[in-house]
């Protein structure tokens, strides 16, 4: 099986590469600056700053490999792939809620760049899914674990 295609936009794939960097610049080099200091230190069988800083390490190293991997599957939506008649990854949408009559902004990401604290959802969430290649005007129901969300899209922008 191969390996899980990510889907960015440009400002993800900056974002990915930029991370990547400071990983492996700064990050790699603090640790390493840290474990050095731990050694110093004397006895390492019974110190604890030598096996904080040796797990941070595992999990820089994971971490820098797990970017790697996103950014050598990484597929950037094209400016020109983002369409204001149907809802696509990169769209911003403005849904509103049926139920409740609150309207709400989205933009839906690949699942790399999801933030829905920025109101950034991913194509492979509930709602993400229910409102891909819906049109303006469309109404989309999802069954979130609370119960059924009712939206309608009222506008589609890049």
């Amino acid at each position: 099986m191969g390996e899980k295609e990510v889907i960015l936009t440009l400002d993800g794939l900056k974002k990915l590469e930029q991370e990547l960097e400071h990983y492996k610049s700064v990050k790699r080099r603090e640790v390493a600056q840290r474990i050095k200091e731990a050694i110093e230190f004397g006895d390492i069988s019974e110190n604890s700053e030598y096996e904080d800083a040796k797990n941070e390490q595992a999990m820089i190293e994971g971490r820098i490999l797990t970017l790697e991997k996103m950014l050598r599957n990484a597929r950037v939506i094209d400016e020109g792939e983002i369409h204001t008649d149907v809802v696509s990854i990169g769209s911003t949408i403005l849904l509103k809620d049926l139920d409740f009559g609150d309207e709400i902004d989205y933009t839906i990401v690949g699942s790399a760049e999801a933030d829905p604290a920025k109101n950034k959802i991913s194509n492979e969430s509930p709602v993400g899914k229910a409102v891909l290649g819906q049109k303006t005007g469309s109404i989309v129901e999802v069954s979130v674990p609370a119960g059924l969300l009712r939206y309608q899209v009222l506008n589609i922008r890049k």
